[in-house]
Formats: C-alpha cells, structure tokens, sequence
C-alpha cells in the first residue's frame, strides 16, 4: 500500500493524559488536524480521559486505548467510548474481542510469524513494535510476503522528521508519541507539533 492523508493513519499517543487536560489536548490537537487519538491503559485515569475525549470531540474523531492486553481490557476501553483497540503484542483473543464489537482493531508485532499471526485472527492492520528493533530494512522485507492491502503502522521513535523514509519502507499509517506529546507541555508547543506533523503527513501523497 502507499501512505496517504488519510487522517485515520495518524495515531496520536497521549501517553499520561490526565482526564482533567483530555478536552484542552484532545480540542488543540483536533484544530491542528489530527483526527485518531489513543491513550494507553497504562495512562492513570485513562478510561476517565478516553471518556473525556470521546465527549467532548466531533464523530469524526476516532477515540481509542492503548496497552490494550486483556479482553476484560477490551470490554473496559469499550465501555468507555473506544472505538480503537491497540496492543503491544498478538492475542487472538483480544482481536475477536474488539472485532466483535466493531472495533478497529492494531495488534502489536515485531515479527513476521506474529503478524502472519495477527492476520489468521481477523487483523487487517497492524502495529508495527517496537520500530526501531525492526527497522526500515524488515518493515520491507515484510512488504515481500504479507498480503496485499494490510496496513502496518511503525510505533517507537516515529516523528515528523522521518514520516516520509518509514513511508518509502512500506509504512502506511503511524502512531507517534513521545515528539508530539507529554504530560504537562503548553498548548501552544502541542499545537505547533501536531501542525508541523500533519503537514509532514500530507506531503507524503503529493
């Protein structure tokens, strides 16, 4: 597949989003043009802060969990108004979870056995970490025997300033975390990041 602007292939990370600062992050990054937030179950207050986001963004915002490993987990982000489930590795169980409830399901692989895994289980896309223990030279190679139209998204040290050489490898959406958000930074700073990350997003299909 080749990147496109679709907004629903850039994944915002908001790890340690606090539920009280959600609707002031989730507003400010919704204005910069980013439209798919995650925030981790790890997060303290995450389902408050998923709930947060989910109320107070347009439909066309999708709200999802991170960290997701359990289907009690699934069952939880559900409940508070997920329509993204992702994992940091394979489980078809929390796949069949989120797929039977409609959910847009990004199980976690840093193999090519464990994404072969993940597609006999339902998957159509897939969470490609950690990236940088994988590596542009493996996400191509992967591109040689996965089946066409699966989208694999590299999480781990993707950023604005290399969007375009994952992309080049055969990335088709991103999650970024860490170079756009932590807990605690200005508006102003978030906005400027999420903005220049858009940007560097759209150019990918021009």
């Amino acid at each position: 597949m080749t990147s496109s602007a679709d907004p629903a292939l850039l994944v915002a990370i908001l790890r340690g989003l606090p539920s009280t600062e959600a609707p002031t992050v989730g507003t400010a990054l919704y204005g910069a043009g980013i439209r798919t937030l995650e925030v981790p179950l790890t997060t303290p207050d995450s389902l408050r802060s998923i709930t947060a986001l989910r109320s107070c963004l347009p439909e066309d915002v999708q709200v999802g969990a991170g960290t997701v490993r359990t289907i009690e987990d699934v069952a939880r982000a559900h409940e508070a108004g997920a329509s993204l489930i992702v994992s940091p590795h394979v489980d078809p169980a929390v796949i069949g979870a989120a797929l039977a409830r409609s959910m847009r399901c990004l199980p976690g692989v840093a193999t090519i056995t464990e994404a072969l895994t993940a597609l006999a289980a339902g998957a159509a896309e897939l969470k490609v970490f950690p990236a940088d223990q994988v590596g542009t030279s493996g996400l191509r190679a992967w591109r040689t025997v996965l089946p066409e139209g699966i989208a694999l998204y590299p999480v781990g040290g993707v950023g604005a300033a290399n969007l375009a050489i994952w992309a080049a490898a055969g990335a088709d959406g991103f999650g970024v975390g860490g170079s756009l958000y932590q807990p605690g930074m200005g508006t102003s700073d978030l906005v400027a990041g999420a903005k220049a990350l858009v940007a560097a997003h759209r150019a990918l299909c021009c």
